[in-house]
């Protein structure tokens, strides 16, 4: 956004152009996909067993090539150059929440844990990473917006997280079907007209409004373009508002003209297998359902294609798909080596661009250079506009306001899907729905039973949307 080319205008104002070429002498891309500079060497340790060990937790890509390069290539390298054996586990988004949650329980587990979602609800568990974004930012320049308030306290002035990446989400849509509707899906006016047509021809539309990420961010966007927030930039609650309920009346509308109940029992991978399958006309989700469809149906991928979310009465403005924010926990056994691995990927950041298909944008937009000729260097021409979401409209969970606690706990224990959703079923009406999410926004209410069935006891601290971290994190995988 204007923020981020503001803040780094001024950066590179400070700097000489002489000192960014050397910085950039540097960078070492451990990837047969990119160049490699002359300082790629034969590792110190090949002969002997390596020494330190480095634990490290993550997700289970939706771009499988990624785990395999990290996994066989990335990890192997710098666990040689630094004398390391690396383990990583990767585990599915949905078991995240909870093996998090148990590793803090034990006091016990991994060096390195990436969440998909800014964590600051651990911040009491985590170290302070001001030293390693303080060297990485003289070197690269500004971190982006949106990876700032995704992992920064501003009252306790603690880095709680570290933003490797974040992922913009655009609109997945058919150009055919879309073609016979005769409209394009550039503004939720657009959408809400092609909407009927597409649904009598069979081919709904697919966003959800269900416990799961994707329904999290796709409907926060919907909020956004209308000029909604759940809180503004001072910590303050602010969703009960006119743009509110007029962004819940439109999803209701929606929903009755052009969608199908599926969506309100959807899981994070169900509009990705149902555009797959051709069962819907469009839908929220990162580049991974365009790159499975490259890959398994050529025929299908031709028909596809992204866009920005759709521009509301108030703006163009979405949400990153996933925050990808790697903590290191107080009780964590290699903290050095964590910290180390955590300021070289950043440094080397180009190699995992491009590894990940370009799922993966730097949580420091000076770490990979020259970003939109890289994206129009794809056969398919289509990624190009990636560049223009991740600089123009993409924002935090809790935007205008920094990622706190309370926006923890809001945005999994699932309250937004869940207010959409209770509108368009017919279960509440848009005032009592959006009032009722307020409240319990502005309360801290429990709203899973303890102890969870899923996750067991759960110790709780106070939370507000302005004060510090709670003691700890609430169950996120059950809606009761």
């Amino acid at each position: 956004m204007a923020e981020d080319d503001r803040e780094r205008k001024e950066w590179l104002s400070r700097r000489e152009l002489l000192r960014r070429a050397g910085l950039g002498t540097a960078i070492v891309l451990y990837s047969g996909a990119a160049p490699k500079t002359s300082v790629a060497a034969t590792p110190r340790f090949r002969h002997r067993e390596l020494k330190k060990t480095l634990k490290i937790i993550q997700w289970r890509h939706f771009v499988p090539a990624y785990d395999t390069w990290f996994d066989n290539t990335y990890i192997k390298v710098w666990g040689q150059r630094n004398d390391t054996e690396v383990l990583v586990d990767h585990i599915n988004l949905t078991d995240l929440p909870a093996r998090a949650a148990s590793e803090v329980a034990a006091q016990s587990g991994h060096d390195l844990f990436q969440h998909l979602s800014p964590p600051a609800a651990y911040e009491d568990q985590v170290l302070n990473l001001k030293d390693i974004v303080t060297e990485v930012t003289k070197k690269l320049g500004p971190m982006k917006g949106v990876s700032r308030r995704s992992s920064y306290n501003p009252k306790t002035k603690k880095w709680f997280g570290w933003p490797d990446n974040y992922v913009p989400d655009p609109v997945h849509y058919r150009r055919d079907w879309w073609g016979e509707a005769g409209v394009k899906p550039t503004t939720w006016d657009n959408v809400l007209k092609g909407a009927t047509k597409l649904k009598a021809d069979g081919h709904p539309i697919g966003i959800g409004m269900s416990n799961e990420l994707d329904s999290n961010m796709a409907l926060i966007s919907l909020l956004q373009c209308f000029g909604a927030y759940i809180q503004n930039e001072h910590a303050q609650v602010t969703l009960n508002s006119k743009a509110t309920r007029n962004a819940v009346n439109y999803m209701a509308n929606l929903y009755k003209r052009g969608m199908t109940s599926d969506v309100f029992a959807w899981v994070p991978a169900s509009n990705n297998n149902a555009m797959l399958a051709g069962r819907i006309s469009l839908a929220f989700n990162a580049i991974s359902i365009l790159r499975t469809a490259e890959g398994q149906d050529p025929a299908l991928a031709k028909k596809l294609a992204i866009l920005p979310v759709p521009k509301g009465p108030k703006q163009r403005l979405g949400l990153e798909h996933v925050m990808g924010v790697y903590v290191i926990w107080k009780f964590a056994q290699n903290k050095p080596g964590a910290k180390k691995f955590l300021r070289d990927q950043q440094l080397q950041y180009t190699g995992h661009f491009l590894n990940s298909k370009f799922y993966n944008f730097p949580g420091w937009p000076g770490a990979v250079k020259n970003v939109k000729k890289r994206l129009a260097k794809d056969p398919s021409g289509k990624y190009v506009v990636l560049d223009s979401i991740a600089r123009k409209a993409t924002a935090n969970v809790g935007f205008p306001g920094f990622s706190n606690a309370a926006i923890d706990e809001v945005f999994n224990t699932w309250l937004i899907p869940q207010m959409f959703a209770e509108v368009a079923q017919g279960k509440k009406s848009t005032a009592d729905s959006v009032r009722d999410t307020t409240e319990v926004e502005e309360q801290g209410e429990d709203l899973i039973p303890s102890p969870c069935r899923l996750c067991g006891p759960r110790l709780r601290g106070p939370q507000s949307f302005s004060g510090a971290a709670a003691s700890s994190r609430p169950c996120t995988r059950a809606g009761g």
